[in-house]
């Protein structure tokens, strides 16, 4: 008969089923959720921090996307209110150039008048003022004024339909300036107020400049062949012209219009090379009739004119002789 041991196993002895005590449920899955909660922070807060990163990344992003868009925008609204403030006549739709020709020939109307003839005078303004203006536009009636060189000098224009045009014209010795507000209704003009004198600015003050160092040496060798020259520049002739000119070079003359009267000074300053740029005064003969001068007469009126010019040549030497290259108006010296 078998005999049952008395020896109780130890319950603490793992692998026995039967050793393992009962477990609580709520302290089994306390347990097991301290845990999971203690493996998964550590992945947990891993991703956390790309997920901050990626937010401040895009952040940034949005930051100089709308930056990049805003700048030129803000510069845009900026010059445009500039634009705005103080519009450009260009900008405002007024005809300018139409009303500078409408402002020009007013003017020439407008400042020639005499006493001896104020109807002729107040017919040729109708065309230029409104319905029910005074005829004369503010002249009384008396004395007389002729004025010429009419040329327009400037635009004030105030907005679409109105503009201040001003105009300089020549009176006897005086220049002077005649500020004329015209209207514009979208096909034709009319003076709209009362024009006004200006006087107009002096001459500006030159500075002096001295005298530069001559090669009078090369003045004395250039003088013949520029008289020479001079003649056929006048005369127009390019058969003779082109003893003179350089090769391949065509210069037009004058087909006779002017005569040398006398080749005054020939300019040339120091240096050396055989290119060289010198200065020529000429005194041209033009007759009465706008012709050479052939004949002259006790009379100064029928005699011709002689007419002081100065010219600027760039002549080149080819075979030791000076030929011209170029001619055109002669330029004062740089100080």
């Amino acid at each position: 008969m078998a005999r049952r041991s008395n020896v109780q196993p130890d319950p603490r002895i793992a692998g026995d089923p039967e050793s393992s005590p009962p477990q609580d449920p709520d302290r089994v899955f306390a347990s097991s959720g301290s845990a999971r909660r203690r493996g998964g922070w550590s992945g947990g807060g891993g991703r956390w921090l790309v997920w901050t990163g990626r937010a401040i990344l895009w952040a940034l992003i949005i930051v100089i996307v709308v930056n990049g868009v805003r700048a030129p925008f803000e510069r845009f609204t900026q010059e445009g209110a500039t634009t705005g403030a103080t519009p450009e006549p260009s900008d405002s739709g007024f005809p300018m150039t139409q009303a500078a020709a409408f402002a020009n020939q007013f003017a020439a109307v407008y400042l020639n008048f005499n006493a001896s003839n104020p109807r002729q005078r107040a017919d040729r303004l109708k065309a230029f003022l409104p319905e029910g203006a005074q005829e004369q536009f503010g002249w009384n009636g008396y004395g007389q004024m002729s004025a010429g060189a009419f040329q327009f000098a400037g635009i004030s224009v105030r907005d679409s339909a109105n503009a201040v045009v001003t105009v300089t014209y020549q009176a006897g010795s005086r220049r002077g300036l005649l500020s004329v507000p015209v209207y514009y209704d979208g096909s034709r003009f009319v003076v709209s107020a009362r024009p006004g004198l200006l006087p107009a600015p002096g001459p500006a003050g030159l500075p002096a400049v001295g005298e530069p160092d001559r090669d009078s040496a090369t003045e004395s060798e250039l003088r013949p062949q520029l008289e020479g020259f001079f003649k056929a520049y006048a005369a127009g002739d390019q058969v003779d012209l082109q003893r003179y000119v350089a090769n391949g070079v065509t210069i037009e003359g004058f087909d006779g219009a002017l005569s040398l009267a006398q080749l005054k000074d020939v300019v040339v300053p120091a240096g050396e090379g055989s290119t060289r740029e010198v200065t020529a005064v000429v005194v041209w003969a033009v007759s009465p009739g706008g012709g050479a001068a052939n004949s002259r007469t006790d009379d100064p009126a029928t005699q011709p004119a002689g007419l002081e010019q100065a010219y600027r040549l760039t002549v080149e030497k080819q075979g030791g002789k000076w030929f011209v290259e170029a001619v055109q108006g002669a330029s004062r010296p740089v100080g």
